[in-house]
Formats: C-alpha cells, sequence, structure tokens
C-alpha cells in the first residue's frame, strides 16, 4: 500500500502537471488534444509515471504530440518545484495510453461476433 501522502502527492501531481503542460508549455508539435490521465510515484519521489491519453485519428501528430509532451519533462519538473514548494521533484516518465483504442477493437470485434451469430 503506498499511503496517503503519496496519493495525495499523485492527485495533486496530475492536476498540476496537466494544467502546467495545458497553459505554459510551448511546443509547436503541440497540436492534439490531450489529458494526463493518472500519476503514480514511487515513496522516495525518485521517479514518477505519467499516463497520457491522446485524441487523435491521425498516428503521425499523435506521436509528434507525445514527442513533445516527454520534452517538456524538465519544464514540468522546474515549474512544479516552484508551484508545490517541493524539495525534491520526481523524474517523470510519460507513458502512452492507448487502452481507448484497444477498448474499440475489442467492441468492434464483439459487434462481428453478434453479427455473424444472426
Amino acid at each position: 500500500m503506498k499511503g496517503d501522502r503519496c496519493d495525495k502527492l499523485n492527485s495533486e501531481f496530475k492536476r498540476e502537471i496537466d494544467a502546467c503542460l495545458r497553459t505554459k508549455f510551448k511546443h509547436p508539435d503541440l497540436t492534439e488534444m490531450f489529458t494526463v490521465l493518472d500519476v503514480e510515484c514511487d515513496r522516495l519521489l525518485i521517479g514518477a509515471r505519467v499516463y497520457i491519453s491522446i485524441f487523435s485519428t491521425d498516428k503521425v501528430r499523435k506521436e509528434k504530440t507525445f514527442k513533445a509532451l516527454c520534452a517538456g519533462e524538465s519544464f514540468v519538473r522546474h515549474h512544479l518545484s516552484k508551484s508545490m514548494h517541493l524539495r525534491k521533484v520526481p523524474r517523470f516518465t510519460f507513458i502512452l495510453d492507448d487502452s481507448d483504442e484497444k477498448g474499440s477493437k475489442i467492441d468492434k470485434l464483439i459487434n462481428e461476433i453478434h453479427k455473424n451469430d444472426n
């Protein structure tokens, strides 16, 4: 179990990272809509995984947006150290969450099975 402090920090990191990337971080390849789904930091605040979902039908633009977000890791760390008044800000590893794509594939397969049954 992670504990209350870690859970609170994860929630605060999620909110602050999302706000920072949306309003403060500027990059020419940041063209697609995205959201920060979750943040999981370790107990010692050495590292944290940031799960991001990008809403795009164009795979090239989606990948460029993800790379732009990854390039903003140091900017985000600097911003969080000031806004959250933390001595130690973890290194963030951005992870692209594609569960929505997997879910739509599963849904499509289920619909095909139902069509074949009829």
